[in-house]
């Protein structure tokens, strides 16, 4: 069956019984009908504080790792062992799932439910989010209007339209075309995901902290050279209203009846890849263990959440669980797609380099690491032990997952070594200080992350960091955005890129989120759909959705 075919089958509980397995009564919860709720946080109070788990994975391929997968079924396999244990994952955005990767619920016997809601328009707040962004951009424009009151130099205005689609069109166009009162001038929208507005929202501590930190939005500069801020618009309160309810997680339930926090969803290839932090906060006021998980590689999703998110909120992870595929590791030794299913150790052994390279990078947080074999039944004993033996080399647990197939009983044994892990002493080693002038930040990422031998800054990105440098900015945390398929800057370089030179191509202050985007080589901050993409087959008859997976 396919992935919604079995969200179908499954027999929903009400979300009222989910939430009293985290010692939850109605009256805490904010009804979304009858299988969604929103909490707020505020009214919380517990002094419990568990134990987080961070799920990342190698390197991406076409093929998938199955993070989210992983990180369901492995939640389910804490409650199956008798630990009171939730999920804290990201909401999808509509470009991934009408594009590319599809939805982002889980697949097989692992997924959230109800799968398709939290796939399209879920509670809305990806809506809320976009238009919020899009007012924002709307008064500026409309200040210009009017007379330009606070001196802004068009030319110099930073803040984006976005839209929670993929739409290559909108990289770069021309607004103010209308009217000839209207100031024209160069736009460019991001997807929603890769917004400021998202990151700012998924960094918030709550309602008071994402006031303030949209008030200090940069949105661009006068004539001058000095800094216009969101608050001098006059504009947060209105923001805040349309942020009001979206601010509060969301409570949804895994296909074995299991709670789950899903809230924000911030893009790891250009932003910061992390749900958001009072979901995270509250999760763990909540249960014993959270089970949250990074976007896409350890090098993007892993290493922020590390570096900036668990910085800005305080908090330790005690395990991080590595993902990876065979067919993963066959790909990254370059066997082609026709061959990739076929019996194949000198292949494992050669793409195990991209393995190892994750796994080095990160010992060096100096958190406990287990890697996590997601089995596919084409997985052969001699492919699994060949796995299994350069882990023991790299002296790194290995557990294998069927999650996809048994749910939270294929991922009983990664449970238990991640108890067992958990128990132990440590703290996070951050990559960077956050005194590092932003070049170093830049340098040690770049070196000890990426593995470049040098480094090539663009006459913009130059620019903008001789600026910085010498403003109250220059100590925020930096935000790499870059491919996710190679821990280079290019996509083509498979395996263990070393020896390289890495490209800065431009550098963008995010001062509500409070970090510094480093933009490397050609990425984009608005992806566009593929050429066979998957709205092609998702339809809706009856009222039942087909074709989303």
């Amino acid at each position: 069956m396919t992935d919604i075919e079995i969200a179908h089958q499954t027999t929903i509980q009400k979300i009222e019984t989910i939430a009293q397995k985290i010692n939850l009564k109605k009256e805490d919860l904010e009804l979304y009908g009858n299988n969604k709720a929103k909490i707020d946080p505020e009214k919380i109070n517990s002094k419990k504080q568990g134990k987080l788990i961070l799920v990342t994975a190698i390197s991406p391929t076409p093929y998938g790792e199955g993070k989210t997968t992983v990180s369901i079924g492995l939640n389910d396999a804490l409650c199956r062992i008798g630990k009171n244990a939730i999920l804290a994952l990201r909401e999808p955005s509509l470009g991934p799932v009408f594009g590319m990767k599809g939805g982002a619920t889980g697949g097989g016997y692992s997924q959230i439910i109800p799968m398709e809601d939290i796939n399209l328009h879920f509670t809305g707040d990806f809506h809320a989010i976009t238009t919020a962004n899009n007012l924002l951009c709307a008064a500026i424009d409309n200040h210009l209007y009017f007379g330009n009151e606070l001196n802004i130099d068009p030319e110099t205005i930073t803040c984006r339209r976005c839209m929670d689609m993929n739409d290559r069109a909108l990289r770069t166009i021309q607004i103010g075309l209308s009217m000839e009162k209207e100031i024209k001038r160069e736009e460019h929208f991001n997807i929603t995901a890769a917004s400021e507005m998202m990151t700012i929202f998924c960094l918030a501590s709550n309602e008071e902290d994402l006031k303030r930190r949209i008030n200090q939005i940069v949105i661009g500069y006068t004539y001058e050279g000095k800094e216009v801020l969101a608050q001098q618009l006059k504009i947060t309160g209105s923001i805040m209203t349309l942020l009001k309810d979206a601010i509060k997680p969301n409570l949804v339930q895994t296909l074995e009846g299991n709670p789950a926090l899903v809230h924000g969803g911030p893009f790891a290839n250009i932003a910061h890849g992390c749900n958001s932090l009072i979901a995270t906060k509250l999760a763990l006021k909540l249960s014993d263990f959270v089970v949250t998980e990074a976007g896409f590689g350890s090098d993007l999703g892993a290493e922020k959440f590390l570096d900036i998110k668990c910085r800005i909120g305080n908090l330790r992870p005690s395990v991080v669980v590595l993902v990876t595929t065979l067919k993963s590791l066959k790909y990254n030794a370059g066997i082609p797609k026709e061959e990739i299913l076929e019996e194949n150790v000198k292949a494992i052994k050669q793409g195990s380099q991209n393995l190892k390279a994750h796994i080095e990078n990160l010992k060096k947080f100096k958190i406990p690491i287990v890697v996590c074999l997601n089995r596919y039944q084409e997985d052969t004993d001699l492919e699994i032990k060949t796995i299994k033996e350069i882990c023991t080399e790299l002296e790194v647990p290995l557990e294998e997952s069927r999650t996809y197939q048994e749910g939270g009983l294929g991922a009983i044994s990664l449970a238990q070594t991640v108890i067992s892990l958990s128990e132990q002493d440590n703290k996070i080693e951050y990559q960077y200080e956050l005194e590092d002038t932003l070049t170093e930040k830049i340098e040690k990422l770049a070196f000890h992350i990426y593995h470049a031998k040098t480094i090539t800054y663009s006459e913009k990105a130059q620019k903008k960091i001789e600026q910085l440098s010498k403003s109250k900015y220059k100590n925020y945390p930096i935000c790499v955005a870059k491919t996710q398929y190679s821990l280079s800057d290019d996509p083509k370089k498979l395996g263990d890129p070393r020896e390289y030179e890495l490209h800065v191509n431009d550098v963008t202050l995010y001062a509500g989120a409070e970090f510094i985007t480093i933009l490397l080589k050609d990425i984009m901050t608005m992806p566009g759909f593929p050429k066979k993409p998957n709205y092609e087959q998702i339809d809706v008859t009856n009222g039942t959705i087909t074709g989303l997976f």
